[in-house]
């Protein structure tokens, strides 16, 4: 009995001085990257290099007895230099690695969003062009509607960790989309006949029309009313989309450039194939619940905002006022420029 007492003892005063300790490093912040399979000696050995552990074999036999030594994470790592062991075993078995921001604003399209994720995985960029186009032909794979990609890679910020893979960096972004697709919002879907594939091209279409979020419902509104009643949508932002370039001012050869291309909402009748960008959740949900309105056109003025009319008649009208706004504001900016 008094020798278990005596080693029970011991190993109180070897834990307790292994809770106290703490690296060595001068440094504010160390960084270190524990490779995927790595053991707990080759792990030491890094921390040992990194001024973070002076005791290796101390520090392993914490590990062991905390139960860690087999539950160390990958990745790449920044921890306080004087950091206690207690604490960086917790950051290394928790995976608490050090993530950078991936920000996809609404409305991009794929390929605006490649040279982003790129720099995520650690790719060149076209190297991760060219494995979205692959990516995009396993729908079933990211359990999208297709087709391909485009306007399933939800619009947040996210954080990865450095050299995430991009198939990683695809399935969080596809996940987050299909997150969105509560019951309730399946079946307001059913309610308006359309498949979530249907919503989200909508939505993506109003996403790239509407400069002003409040607008998002009445522009909802305009193409739900010409889609009940067989009106071409005339979409500017799809004959954009099919032309596969963005212009400032889209001229009427534009359009019949690409007269036969499915996405081109002047010649195609009903919604395109697929969404032409990513709609953000407030797209998404002006697509599920349009403003009950009799609105069938708008244009736009300088300001973002839009012109709602009810007949071609009032739509000319209103064309003829955003021209004049569109052409005092270039005299004003032509103005300043001369100045």
């Amino acid at each position: 009995m008094t020798f278990l007492l005596v080693r029970l003892a011991a190993l109180g005063l070897v834990l307790s001085v292994l809770t106290g300790c703490r690296g060595q490093s001068d440094q504010a912040q160390v960084e270190f990257t524990v490779p995927p399979g790595a053991s707990l000696g080759q792990v030491t050995d890094t921390l040992v290099a990194r001024d973070l552990v002076a005791h290796p074999r101390l520090f392993r036999a914490l590990a062991r007895v905390r139960g860690d030594d087999r539950h160390v994470q990958a990745g790449r790592y920044q921890v306080a230099g004087d950091i206690r062991w207690q604490s960086l075993l917790t950051h290394l078995v928790e995976g608490r690695v050090q993530t950078i921001p991936l920000t996809i604003p609404e409305g991009f399209t794929v390929a605006q969003m490649a040279p982003r994720l790129a720099a995520v995985a650690e790719l060149d960029p076209d190297e991760a062009e060219a494995l979205l186009n692959a990516y995009a032909e396993e729908e079933e794979r990211w359990s999208v509607p297709g087709p391909g990609l485009e306007g399933y890679l939800f619009p947040d910020t996210y954080h990865f960790a450095p050299g995430t893979s991009l198939s990683t960096v695809v399935a969080t972004m596809t996940e987050q989309y299909r997150s969105f697709w509560t019951p309730e919002r399946i079946e307001r879907a059913r309610e308006l006949e359309m498949s979530r594939r249907e919503v989200t091209t909508l939505a993506s279409i109003i996403q790239a029309e509407a400069r002003k979020a409040e607008e998002m419902p009445r522009i909802s509104g305009v193409f739900h009313n010409r889609l009940r009643i067989g009106y071409l949508l005339q979409a500017d932002p799809t004959v954009q989309y099919a032309l596969g370039e963005r212009r400032s001012r889209l001229l009427y050869a534009d359009i019949d450039a690409v007269a036969d291309h499915p996405y081109n909402t002047y010649t195609q009748s009903g919604l395109p194939p697929g969404p032409i960008g990513a709609p953000g959740e407030g797209a998404l949900e002006a697509a599920l619940h349009p403003e009950d309105t009799d609105y069938l056109y708008f244009v736009a003025r300088p300001d973002g905002s839009h012109i709602f009319t009810r007949t071609l008649a009032e739509h000319n009208r209103a064309r003829i006022e955003a021209r004049r706004l569109w052409t005092e504001l270039q005299r004003e900016l032509d103005g300043g420029h001369d100045d």
